[in-house]
């Protein structure tokens, strides 16, 4: 090949890729997605934040996940019990005293909304204020007053707790982690009056996150251009149809039209007849009672053909949804009120109880273990008491040992069990019954019927 044909190729390969960038670039016909679809290549928090901020799938996706999540609120309990549900009835004075404390503190709303931060950004911060007459950059030591001690649990978002100094001593034990924090409460939260601004020792935060660090990253990432792909086509949508329900006419000049007698009539020089026409079109267009002058024109209107956007937005919405690991039904709904499935709801229950068991439960013994640390809370064997998200609701309970007594009642005449009576009761949710209240006493029974539930005697009688 000549000198002279190569140097045609390279010409037209240069002037192609600069028509269409990403497709002939240096002769390389892969694509680059992110410039062909508009995709940002790489996400900061301001953008993931104003997704969550602004669009109502992406607030879905995090809001419904932590609510599930959070469910209702755990207990903190000495030590694990066997069949405990860490209920008032069985708690412990030191038990009683922490629930008292952390309701009033509020902290297991505050956590939950250090989850909620989390999920937006790589990280979120549980900045804790401890009574220890100390300054927010000085360290912690072992502090008096006991749960008294902490003061306020402050949930922060990645925007406003940066790491502002990192630990670079090779010999140090917290090597590469953060030495200091800087607290900027007006980066995010603009509406704070009073913006909190302090630097802060690692001693007082608790990161949130998936690996208990500050290089995580936003739950949002996965589906992020799937939710660009769906503004897209919410907004080109609206916008197509406000524009043929309001679209500006354009106007034909005739070829025998006389524009100076047109400008005339319109009382304005020739050179002004444009901008004359404009107004006119706009005060038109701006209501249904308004003359338009068109003398020697025709007024016609350009009518955009639209493409039912379901498809498009229903395809975004599930790439969407699988990123989340969240069934569509769940977080949507139907608008024909149809329910999700149950096949739906128990998957949905085991995600999350996955999500609480592998992040939000560690998160929390975090913050458990830190106050231990300050002798804010003894040392002991904490447990963190939940319940269970995949467990069957009551009626579902009860549905279920009908549904294993009618099997008894079918082999009653083989003389076997299907099911014990202690199984059943399992199966209800209750622990099987002692053998002193097994079997009924028919003269109590009589007893008490006879003085709860049995009618006066009448005159007869």
């Amino acid at each position: 090949m000549s000198s002279n044909v190569v140097s045609l190729v390279n010409h037209v390969q240069r002037r192609l890729g600069s028509m269409f960038p990403g497709f002939f670039a240096n002769g390389n016909t892969k694509h680059d997605h992110y410039k062909d679809f508009g995709y940002p290549e790489t996400l900061s928090f301001t953008q993931v934040y104003k997704m969550y901020c602004r669009n109502g799938v992406a607030a879905a996706g995090v809001d419904k996940t932590i609510r599930k999540t959070w469910q209702d609120n755990p207990f903190l309990l000495e030590k694990e019990r066997d069949g405990s549900q860490g209920g008032e009835d069985d708690e412990t004075a030191l038990e009683k005293e922490i629930r008292q404390r952390f309701d009033d503190l509020r902290l297991w709303a505050r956590l939950a909304e250090a989850d909620r931060m989390s999920m937006v950004g790589a990280y979120a911060g549980v900045i804790l204020r401890i009574a220890d007459s100390k300054r927010f950059d000085q360290p912690v030591d072992r502090v008096n007053g006991g749960l008294a001690a902490l003061v306020e649990v402050i949930p922060a978002w990645e925007g406003q707790l940066q790491v502002s100094q990192w630990d670079t001593d090779e010999t140090s034990e917290t090597y590469g982690q953060p030495k200091m924090f800087q607290f900027n409460e007006s980066a995010v939260d603009t509406n704070v009056k009073q913006p909190r601004n302090l630097v802060i020792h690692p001693d007082r935060v608790i990161i949130w996150s998936k690996d208990g660090t500050v290089h995580g990253s936003s739950t949002l990432e996965p589906g992020y251009n799937s939710l660009i792909d769906m503004e897209k086509v919410r907004g080109a949508g609206g916008e197509g149809f406000w524009k043929n329900a309001k679209s500006a006419p354009v106007l034909e000049v005739d070829k025998d039209a006389k524009i100076d007698m047109m400008a005339k009539a319109m009382g304005v020089p020739i050179e002004d007849l444009a901008d004359k026409m404009n107004d006119q079109v706009a005060d038109w267009s701006a209501g249904f009672d308004k003359l338009l002058m068109i003398m020697g024109m025709q007024a016609k209107t350009l009518t955009v053909t639209l493409p039912s956007p379901e498809h498009f937005y229903a395809i975004a919405l599930q790439d969407f949804a699988a990123s989340m690991n969240m069934p569509v039904k769940i977080l949507v709904g139907m608008q024909t009120g149809e329910r999700a499935s149950q096949e739906d709801a128990s998957e949905w229950a085991q995600t999350n109880m996955s999500r609480r068991a592998n992040q939000t439960i560690p998160n929390v013994m975090s913050l458990v273990n830190r106050l231990e640390r300050f002798g804010i809370l003894p040392d002991k064997d904490w447990h963190l008491d939940w319940t269970d998200l995949t467990e069957s609701s009551m009626s579902e309970k009860i549905d279920r040992a009908n549904k294993m007594a009618d099997v008894n009642t079918k082999l009653q005449d083989s003389g076997e069990w299907g099911f014990t009576p202690e199984e059943i009761r399992g199966a209800a949710g209750y622990e099987p019954l002692k053998v002193s209240d097994k079997y009924r006493d028919d003269a109590d029974d009589d007893e008490t019927d006879a003085a709860v539930g049995a009618k006066p005697p009448t005159e007869k009688e």
